[in-house]
């Protein structure tokens, strides 16, 4: 049942999808399930190397036949001083998280992502981050570390202080297309030149060939959709500075 827990059948599909070479997201999809389901369920049962259905289902009676212990605190509701529910705010920042997650990132890059989708002023220190996730710094460290680098976050130094605090704004997509454009491009000129070297007219240098074409169109498209933004948004601004 999806949403459920995972039974011996599950668990020996994914073992049959593992050895097939599928990724989290593929096995998920064909139990129904998120990939983070899954994703947890074989990082705790011996990896992608050592999985066993067998064995991940006996472990999973052995813990449950394990005293009950103190069920761990929630994390404390996201900060909101605007008088929004925190929990409205909590369920919102899950949903997008979830989200961001099936689409590809890391899962606690995306809760940090969407820690800072959620604050009004879009800006977090990473004693903030770890405090509302509850999770250790070199983990917030970690996915600051990819945000950055997918152009999603900036840094700044706090006011009248050495630390440093985590921003976003209304641009963090528009970044990170125009880095998505950066990549392309470059990667469009290895091709080229890889195609060139390995002889145009033979299969692998036709493969290579039509690969930079199809992201030279994909990179000029987005360049397209980028500044008609642009144009966009100085149009409205100009329009609300209007006597």
């Amino acid at each position: 049942m999806p949403g459920g827990r995972l039974t011996d059948e599950d668990r020996r599909r994914i073992a049959t999808g593992l050895a097939e070479g599928l990724g989290y997201t593929e096995i998920g999809r064909r139990l129904d399930r998120p990939a983070s389901t899954i994703m947890r369920e074989v990082t705790r049962n011996g990896g992608p190397d050592d999985y066993q259905a067998d064995r991940a289902q006996e472990a999973t009676r052995q813990r449950a036949r394990r005293p009950m212990q103190d069920a761990p605190q929630a994390p404390p509701p996201l900060a909101d001083g605007r008088g929004r529910d925190p929990r409205v705010v909590r369920d919102v920042a899950e949903s997008i998280a979830k989200l961001i997650e099936q689409q590809g990132m890391p899962a606690m890059t995306a809760k940090v992502l969407v820690c800072l989708l959620v604050t009004d002023e879009g800006t977090l220190t990473a004693a903030d981050l770890v405090q509302q996730l509850q999770v250790s710094p070199a983990s917030v460290s970690h996915a600051v570390a990819f945000l950055e680098q997918q152009g999603l976050l900036r840094r700044e130094r706090v006011p009248g202080q050495r630390r440093e605090r985590y921003a976003i704004d209304g641009e963090i997509w528009l970044r990170s297309t125009l880095a998505a454009v950066q990549m392309h491009r470059a990667l469009v000129t290895e091709l080229r030149s890889a195609a060139e070297a390995l002889g145009p007219a033979t299969p692998v240098g036709a493969r290579f060939g039509d690969s930079a074409e199809f992201l030279t169109l994909m990179s000029e498209t987005l360049q397209q959709v980028v500044d008609q933004w642009r144009q966009g948004r100085a149009d409205r601004d100009a329009a609300d500075g209007a006597p």
